[in-house]
């Protein structure tokens, strides 16, 4: 199983969760642009997992392997592919989930008990019982581990054309972080951030989620939450209308992160509940430049950049591997049964999942940037 996104810059996702490695390829990439990969692992290193006690107890090292397109640290016209080894499996965790007591063993397990609110079942009947159930197989929040090892690249390109991506946790079971300013947020607030083991704004408000989640944990439970993304720098006029616009291409990107439920753009569903006079953002001129005195749009509207901050925000759902006992279906022997999910799994996906947002955030703006018709700043 592949996934591939992209118009310009076309990026390709590979592997299982418990396969010997996952990886990606990044096709369309202009050549000579210089790569620093010490950088891209930096970043690669806020979503590892197995750092703290509300992730995963997995420990994967996330070391990327570049198979081609870079020579001495630049880009070649080649595609650039890169490989992440999986060193720290437990497939025997996923036995019950194929009706085995402790192990699998040959042939290869077919699912029989699926987890609610998983793909088990879905890919089940897409599949024909044929796919990986380990790990999640190729429906993995593993695969985003690539998906990083991308997006660093592709911010980096960015950069250089003066385009910034920031994202912090927005909320967590109903705890808010600070809320940035939508014309002018405060960059270097932001980009501090990126340091953070836990990504708020708000310190104190990071700690009343973390124990949110411990309380979920500690219950045998999860929890989710929301993630916002903001990207700076972006010229006007950047997108098209309908099928092609600016949001249509960010949304594909975004619900390619597993748990992801919701996006919405700007003031998004609360926006929608107002009248005009109160969602419309009046135009100003500022130093010769038009701008909006407020923005309540994120940034786009027609499909198109307005050349103000580019804001959305993403809703990702409570993680469906819990230890609770949950109701199932023996789908061999076509009865209903009880399932509790054993093994490592995160009581919350939204800290770890703020660099995944980043991430996709990049490659489909870089995308964007790379289409001939393209404004560029």
């Amino acid at each position: 199983m592949s996934f591939t996104y992209g118009k310009n810059l076309k990026i390709q996702v590979f592997g299982q969760s418990h396969a010997a490695a996952i990886g990606v390829v990044m096709d369309g990439l202009p050549a000579g642009e210089e790569v620093d990969l010490a950088a891209v692992a930096a970043f690669m290193a806020r979503r590892a997992p197995g750092k703290n006690a509300l992730s995963t107890a997995r420990k994967e090292a996330d070391v990327p392997e570049v198979l081609s397109g870079l020579l001495d640290g630049h880009t070649v016209g080649a595609p650039l592919a890169a490989v992440i080894r999986n060193t720290d499996t437990r497939s025997a965790d996923y036995a019950n989930l194929a009706g085995k007591p402790d192990e699998f063993a040959a042939p290869a397990p077919t699912l029989r008990i699926p987890r609610p609110g998983h793909s088990d079942y879905p890919a089940f009947v897409r599949y024909g019982g044929a796919n990986d159930i380990r790990g999640g197989g190729a429906f993995s929040g593993r695969m985003t581990a690539p998906l990083c090892f991308a997006g660093g690249v592709a911010q980096q390109l960015l950069a250089r054309r003066g385009v910034q991506v920031y994202a912090h946790i927005a909320s967590v079971g109903g705890v808010c972080d600070a809320v940035p300013d939508a014309c002018a947020p405060d960059e270097t607030a932001l980009a501090a951030v990126k340091a953070k083991e836990f990504p708020v704004l708000d310190d104190a408000a990071g700690e009343r989620m973390k124990a949110v989640i411990a309380a979920a944990k500690e219950t045998g439970d999860s929890v989710g939450g929301s993630i916002r993304c903001i990207v700076t720098g972006l010229p006007a006029g950047l997108g098209a209308h309908m099928f092609d616009g600016v949001e249509n291409r960010i949304a594909a990107a975004a619900f390619g992160i597993p748990g992801v439920r919701g996006i919405e753009f700007g003031s998004g569903f609360a926006g929608c509940e107002g009248c005009g006079s109160q969602q419309n953002d009046p135009y100003t001129v500022e130093n010769g430049t038009v701008r909006t005195v407020k923005n309540d749009a994120g940034g786009v509207l027609g499909g198109s950049t307005t050349g103000m901050p580019l804001v959305f925000r993403l809703a990702l759902k409570p993680t469906p591997s819990i230890g609770r006992e949950q109701q199932s279906v023996d789908l061999a022997a076509g009865e209903n049964t009880v399932l509790a999910v054993r093994g490592r799994h995160d009581p919350c996906i939204v800290h770890r999942a703020v660099p995944v947002a980043e991430a996709v955030a990049a490659l489909a703006v870089l995308d964007l940037l790379l289409d001939p018709a393209a404004v560029w700043a």
